[in-house]
């Protein structure tokens, strides 16, 4: 029978329609499978591949450093006194959360001002017009209308938030005194903590008031702290300072903040932007030890993102404490010395340019600076009087010509360039070159004196470094012969002295140490050679020389001096210092180039200069109770001071370089007096003083030292008080 039609194609439609939804189907569940893989595969990788990375993410995000205010590290002397301390203070403190609204900040603000005193001393114009803003905030945006709302926000050259800066500028220049005079005693008031509480970042506290917290204002807010959300009761540590000595540095205040120049490298390093840090010398230098490590703590939030609770996951640390070089009590005699002796020379006829001194002292053989002086005399602006202030930072960061000090290094420059040997005889007579005035030595102003090498130092011979720079120039001495530098005579000059320290930096661990300043050097500066031998052209700062005579001390060594001898753990009972972490060893930059039979050989040069019969020093080293040497200067220099309007005056400068005891040196040091006196006619001994009283004192220490028992062991040290029970207190230093 045959098929109709019309089922046949029926039949066909459905088959087809069964064929595409399967089809349709097996697509549909093959796209599912496809997009499962994906998701399990990319659940995969996130968790195996990235897992790490993401939970570093969420650690990062939730795990806060906060500032706890843990104590810096602390400073001693090397005999464990103390010379920088923290002082604890009741301290009231706010955080704010990344919820938090400035509505929520006032009316804390409010509370506040009701259990608290705070000074409104701080409080600003701009601090004033906000607040009053704040305060009335419908009354304040109508004084600027819409029109002109719309006009600032139609310009095509400031962003959005510069428009909205320039509507602020608009209305608080339209805010009259008389609304400003509404603002009363008590609004000021809340206003003095807002304005603390505003300038903190989220997450990080923020210290609201922490000098002079009474106890019944810390026990008020401390009863309150649930109703005053953010706020918290703790304690702040100031620093105090035992010592006046500049170089031991100064912090910020919490009110200042880290410095803009340095905001990004502490920022970086998880500082909060009210951080006390080191801004200058030691406190600077060794930031990173003195810091201490912060309370690190994770933050719990709900679903708001408010936080709920805190865990603490890291223990704050205080700092290192550092055990320095210095010995506080020498210190504290040295200073005493040196201004004495400067504001005596300064009571002399021609003075009146004299407003400096400066004094260091050293063990040769390991770079410990035992002390660093520096005095400057400025005026008082209230009084008009002449009042001394700490210099000591001038030790390294000015320099000056150093006159015959730098005579024993020319002397082994010319051993070591050949051009003389131990004992060579040459003539002191006036140095007469072509077309300028004769030089001569002081004491010998128009004869010839045949003299060795020893007796040139004795006596300070200027004619015999004038013939051993002309030798070294290849250009013996004749009258009135003309001088050309030969092409490596500055330089050879200067590397010879660069090996005892002189004319480069010493490599102290303290910021801004200055090399000095060279003069111009080329062929026809032929002349300042002969200045250059005596000391009498390039600049040197006090502690280069000490270093250059330390080098001729410790038979040829030039070490590296610093100013902290041990970097300790906290101390436990506050009884004796913490454990050693690290102890400074000696660091021996250079050897010069003379054998020890030539460096034995000046020192002989340098004795004569305190004992001998001609010694220019003997009338002040002649009687010493121990033995010494060293080397004696006068620079004759122009003037250019602070004092602008006396630039170009001709003065004198003097210095002074020595070394004891003279068989076994201990003990290194160096003096200088810039612009002492334009008296070119009288010959001051206060430099030669301040050597001798300054050395004295240091072998009177040393017995009582030993007589005492006090000692620097490095193993277990007591920790003792200063020698002086005046504070300075962070708002104090300068």
């Amino acid at each position: 029978m045959r098929k109709t039609p019309g089922k046949s194609r029926a039949s066909s439609v459905k088959a087809k329609h069964n064929s595409n939804l399967t089809f349709r189907m097996n697509v549909l569940f093959f796209s599912i499978f496809l997009m499962f893989s994906m998701l399990i595969f990319r659940l995969g990788y996130m968790q195996i591949v990235k897992g790490e990375d993401y939970v570093r993410i969420i650690e990062r995000t939730e795990e806060v450093p906060v500032n706890t205010s843990v104590p810096r590290g602390r400073m001693y002397d090397r005999y464990g006194r103390i010379l920088v301390d923290n002082q604890p203070e009741n301290a009231i403190t706010y955080t704010k959360m990344q919820t938090t609204k400035t509505e929520e900040m006032l009316e804390i603000a409010e509370k506040l001002a009701a259990l608290i005193e705070q000074p409104t001393n701080r409080v600003t114009m701009r601090d004033k017009y906000d607040f009053w803003i704040l305060k009335n905030r419908d009354v304040a945006y109508e004084k600027v209308s819409k029109e002109e709302v719309k006009e600032i926000n139609e310009r095509k050259d400031i962003t959005t938030r510069e428009a909205n800066a320039a509507v602020d500028k608009l209305v608080r220049e339209r805010i009259t005194d008389e609304e400003l005079a509404q603002l009363t005693e008590a609004d000021l008031e809340v206003l003095a903590i807002y304005r603390e509480m505003a300038s903190g970042y989220n997450l990080s506290p923020q210290i609201i008031k922490s000098e002079n917290v009474s106890a019944d204002e810390f026990a008020r807010v401390s009863e309150r702290l649930t109703e005053l959300p953010g706020v918290n009761t703790t304690t702040d540590w100031k620093r105090v300072k035992l010592s006046p000595l500049s170089v031991l540095g100064r912090t910020t205040l919490p009110i200042k903040g880290i410095p803009n120049e340095k905001l990004d490298y502490f920022l970086a390093r998880d500082y909060a932007r009210n951080d006390r840090v080191g801004e200058s010398y030691i406190e600077a230098q060794y930031e990173e030890l003195l810091q201490g490590q912060k309370t690190v703590v994770k933050n719990i939030t709900n679903k708001k993102g408010q936080v709920v609770d805190t865990i603490t996951t890291y223990e704050g640390e205080p700092g290192k404490d550092l055990v320095l070089t210095f010995d506080s009590e020498l210190q504290a005699e040295t200073e005493k010395i040196l201004e004495e002796e400067l504001m005596s020379l300064k009571a002399s006829g021609g003075s009146h340019l004299l407003d400096r001194a400066f004094l260091v002292m050293m063990d040769p053989n390991t770079g410990d600076v035992l002390s660093m002086v520096g005095k400057k005399i400025e005026k008082d602006p209230d009084t008009g009087k002449n009042v001394v202030l700490d210099y000591a930072y001038g030790t390294f960061t000015t320099a000056y010509e150093a006159g015959s000090t730098v005579k024993a290094a020319t002397v082994l420059m010319g051993y070591n360039q050949g051009v003389i040997s131990m004992g060579t005889t040459l003539g002191d007579q006036p140095i007469k070159l072509m077309n300028t005035e004769p030089k001569s030595s002081i004491f010998n102003r128009s004869g010839y004196i045949s003299m060795n090498d020893l007796m040139a130092l004795e006596r300070s011979s200027n004619s015999y470094m004038f013939q051993i720079a002309l030798l070294l120039n290849g250009t013996p001495y004749s009258y009135n012969m003309p001088l050309r530098a030969n092409e490596n005579t500055f330089p050879t000059m200067r590397n010879n002295y660069a090996q005892f320290g002189l004319g480069v930096k010493t490599g102290i661990d303290l910021p801004n140490e200055v090399s000095g300043v060279t003069g111009p050097s080329g062929p026809t500066m032929g002349g300042k050679t002969l200045d250059l031998a005596i000391g009498q052209y390039d600049t040197y700062t006090t502690l280069q020389l000490a270093q250059y005579i330390s080098t001729v001390a410790n038979g040829g060594y030039r070490i590296k001096p610093h100013v902290v001898k041990e970097v300790r753990e906290p101390s436990k009972d506050g009884q004796q210092l913490g454990p050693l972490a690290t102890e400074i060893e000696p660091t021996i930059l250079n050897r010069i180039d003379n054998p020890t039979e030539e460096i034995d050989h000046v020192k002989k040069g340098l004795r004569r200069v305190y004992v001998g019969s001609q010694g220019s020093a003997g009338r002040q080293f002649r009687n010493t109770p121990y033995t010494a040497a060293g080397k004696t200067g006068t620079a004759e220099v122009v003037y250019f001071g602070p004092l602008k309007e006396y630039w170009g005056t001709e003065l004198k400068s003097y210095s002074h370089v020595g070394f004891a005891p003279y068989e076994n040196p201990e003990i290194a040091y160096a003096v200088i007096i810039p612009w002492a006196t334009t008296n070119y006619n009288v010959s001051h001994p206060h430099a030669n003083s301040i050597a001798r009283r300054s050395l004295d004192k240091y072998f009177e220490l040393k017995a009582k030292y030993e007589s005492t028992k006090v000692s620097e062991s490095n193993v277990e040290q007591p920790i003792l008080p200063a020698i002086t029970e005046d504070k300075i207190g962070e708002d104090e230093q300068e």
